[in-house]
């Protein structure tokens, strides 16, 4: 039985949760928050809520923390530190920060013999995959990625955390007519603004300044400045009302030649109901495989690209009828 410790309790916490109870080889010891643990109700009666602040006392008894925070400002900071006392999986995805995260993980799980995983989730991580398959069976070609339309847990945490925000919701808006001309055949080249466009539902502070807010958020590197971002200030009882869920999807579409005049075009997509639920899920295999390869004695930072797919599955089913 594989003992879990979650960090951070919320959507992406919760959804972690739920995917431990449909593993049979995993266990939910503990969750780690900042909240007061008082005001934490889990759905596993067995598990412990615990104050963040006191993680390292629980070395001894998990085997894989799952880290839930957000990427702009928590991962960086969180993930090596927990990496110090324990197995670590984590979904940063800032994809222009991957390697500067990677290194400072890597460092301090190997010199504390743990193996770690970052950048786990669906992009990076499923569609990386898809990347890397696709590219090297398909050699002379182009790859696309979409994204949406669905809500980015990332790009909403990255809002919220705006002073004067209260409440936020990014949406990922993939532009149809590039997709269409990519599905057609034509590998022309994009720019990012091109792709897709941003759309951002806040929920402001009584007297904040919403201009400011919305300056902020266009102007946010690696999140919002190189896209059209629209910005939209609405009531708290309209974000409840219609923007309570949390889908998402995208897909990725390579076109590729084997000779002059045949064209080959792979596509591997998603939609999900719950963003936060699916990449729990996909959490939860990678903390399976962190595992394993910990009770092997191998230690530092992987990526998705560095797992063996077989260790992501439990013992009891039989790889062999996948294939």
């Amino acid at each position: 039985m594989i003992k879990i410790g979650i960090a951070g309790y919320g959507n992406l916490g919760k959804g972690v949760e739920k995917a431990i109870e449909l593993n049979s080889d995993m266990k939910l010891s503990a969750v780690f928050t900042r909240r007061n643990p008082k005001n934490i109700k889990l759905r596993t009666d067995s598990a412990q809520v615990i104050e963040y602040n006191r993680i390292a006392e629980f070395k001894n008894e998990i085997d894989v923390i799952i880290n839930c925070g957000g990427s702009a400002c928590d991962l960086p900071l969180t993930t090596p530190k927990i990496a110090e006392y324990f197995n670590v999986i984590d979904s940063f995805d800032t994809h222009t920060r991957i390697k500067e995260h990677f290194d400072a993980v890597d460092k301090i799980s190997k010199s504390s013999k743990k193996t770690a995983i970052i950048s786990v989730g669906w992009d990076p991580g499923l569609f990386s995959l898809a990347r890397i398959y696709s590219q090297a069976v398909l050699s002379s070609g182009n790859t696309y990625t979409f994204w949406g339309r669905g809500v980015s847990q990332g790009h909403s945490d990255a809002v919220r955390r705006i002073d004067g925000v209260l409440d936020a919701r990014q949406y990922t808006v993939p532009v149809m007519s590039a997709i269409e001309k990519v599905q057609n055949g034509d590998n022309a080249d994009f720019s990012a603004r091109e792709m897709h466009t941003r759309e951002c539902y806040v929920v402001a502070e009584n007297g904040a300044n919403k201009k400011e807010i919305e300056r902020k958020i266009k102007t946010m590197p690696n999140y919002f400045a190189d896209y059209d971002t629209t910005v939209n200030f609405i009531s708290e009882e309209e974000m409840k009302h219609s923007h309570s869920g949390l889908p998402h999807g995208g897909r990725v579409i390579r076109n590729g030649k084997t000779d002059e005049n045949i064209n080959h075009t792979v596509e591997f997509s998603l939609k999900l109901d719950s963003n936060p639920e699916f990449t729990g899920s996909i959490l939860a295999a990678f903390a399976r495989a962190a595992y394993r390869l910990n009770k092997k004695g191998e230690t530092g930072c992987r990526t998705v690209l560095d797992i063996p797919p077989v260790l992501l599955l439990p013992e009891s089913i039989n790889t062999m009828k996948l294939l």
